[in-house]
């Protein structure tokens, strides 16, 4: 495996420079134990939970830390008994940002010692982090033999990413992108895989504008074909792929071929609840959904959780009286990260409507009749869609993407967890986002485990 990543939450992150940095000069230990994953040629390490290990109990100086082998041992365990990854996590207080000699002395030795406690071959790691927060990673195989982790990632209110290797050269397309967000941004988008999850109404523009502004790989997620009823919102279909009813992910994807900046395509004619296309989202560095309904909503919330991603949902609503007169016209993006509010606790909607809709779509026969009774509320299955007011609030969700990785809002990113705006009612509102609770926050980076999400509909393991 060539291409290993680590992510990890900003909570988490102040959590370890707080430890690990005492403000004595000497070098401070932690051991993150993290779920994993792996799709499309990559592996993730996801912090799950951290040990901090107590300064008593080591030995620490300006160049070094050890630990006695009593203390590793119960690391070794729960990551054995939970089927995780072991991440040794150390300070660099000098600053250097390159492991050391020393430090290549202490990881052989340790993880020596992991492989013999937790079966199979799959990478552990080690990382420093210096005292201005960035973080340097590296994985490290059987044998002892050390492989590069491609990025560390943080997710959070900003959402950060270390490279190991340089900046790329800014393309010339891109030259104009680079005026406003600068190379570093402009580059970092070209780095990036991003899933979109629903390719239509708002997901279509979406998807060019991720293209156009240089995103380097998409993963694209929707099991539908195009009909003639929506080829007033799918950019680059035609009415011969409504005849043909050709999948909405092909003929996007040949439209992004077509436009020839570069961006790969990784296409799933599925829905979310595929294990296959679950794993790709779950192995994106960022996830934006496009979803009308509840349920695949509920559900993007959960992976985001469990995999440690940030999500940006958009929606949009439209009502019309039978007159023809508007009713609203508007919209919201969210943004949700792993120890954020979900949809429920948000108030977006609520556990009776999700179940309302699950019944809808799994047994319509006793939804009606649960319908007719009153003991559920009328599902809205069929939407209006207007392409100008999809691509209006299309274009605030990627705006939303730019702002967490190149924050330019006069305000901090922490007082937009939600943007609603009324197009018919002319206004804009922010609110923050909230702390999950403690129900939530214990599948935060658990990653693949059985059944996926902790949902036993979704069947065996991925």
């Amino acid at each position: 495996m060539s291409d290993i990543r680590l992510r990890l939450t900003d909570q988490q992150h102040t959590d370890l420079h707080q430890h690990l940095f005492p403000g004595d000069g000497k070098e401070a230990v932690a051991v993150a134990l993290c779920g994993r994953t792996t799709s499309l040629g990559s592996e993730i390490l996801l912090v799950h939970k951290l040990d901090l290990v107590p300064y008593e109990a080591c030995k620490r100086y300006r160049d070094r830390v050890t630990w006695p082998p009593t203390l590793i041992e119960q690391f070794f365990r729960k990551a054995a008994d939970n089927d995780l990854a072991i991440v040794k996590v150390h300070s660099h207080p000098n600053g250097h940002d390159r492991f050391s000699n020393i430090d290549d002395d202490s990881d052989r030795k340790l993880f020596e010692s992991v492989y013999g406690w937790v079966d199979g071959d799959r990478p552990h790691a080690s990382a420093i982090m210096l005292p201005d927060g960035r973080m340097r990673a590296r994985a490290v195989l059987v044998g002892g033999a050390f492989a590069t982790i491609r990025h560390v990632q943080v997710i959070g209110n900003d959402v950060l990413f270390w490279y190991d290797q340089p900046e790329l050269a800014v393309p010339a397309f891109a030259e104009r992108h680079a005026q406003l967000f600068g190379p570093g941004t402009t580059t970092l988008l070209g780095r990036l895989r991003i899933a979109v999850v629903g390719c239509s109404g708002t997901g279509s523009p979406v998807i060019e504008q991720l293209v156009r502004l240089g995103v380097g790989e998409l993963v694209l997620v929707d099991p539908d074909h195009v009909e003639e009823r929506n080829l007033n919102r799918i950019l680059g279909a035609t009415a011969e792929d409504a005849i043909q009813e050709r999948l909405k992910v092909d003929v996007i994807e040949q439209h992004i071929h077509r436009i020839g900046l570069g961006t790969q395509v990784h296409k799933f004619a599925a829905s979310l609840e595929n294990h296959a296309a679950m794993r790709a989202v779950a192995a994106s560095d960022l996830v934006i959904g496009c979803m009308d309904g509840f349920s695949g909503r509920h559900m993007l919330a959960r992976l985001a959780r469990y995999y440690l991603l940030p999500y940006i949902d958009v929606g949009v609503k439209l009502e019309a009286l039978e007159d023809g007169t508007i009713n609203q016209v508007a919209g919201s993006v969210h943004y949700l990260q792993p120890t954020g509010l979900d949809f429920i606790d948000r108030g977006v909607f609520s556990l009776e409507a999700l179940e309302a809709e699950d019944l809808l779509r799994t047994d319509p026969d006793e939804y009606r009749e649960r319908h007719a009774q009153g003991y559920v509320r009328g599902v809205q299955v069929d939407r209006p869609a207007v392409i100008s007011v999809n691509m209006h609030f299309a274009s605030l969700a990627v705006n939303e993407v730019l702002a967490r990785l190149h924050p330019f809002r006069m305000d901090d990113n922490e007082e937009f967890g939600t943007t609603r705006m009324s197009l018919s009612h002319v206004y804009i509102e922010y609110e923050r986002d909230g702390i999950a609770p403690p129900r939530t926050l214990a599948s935060v980076g658990r990653g693949d485990i059985d059944p996926p999400l902790g949902m036993p509909s979704l069947g065996a393991r991925l």
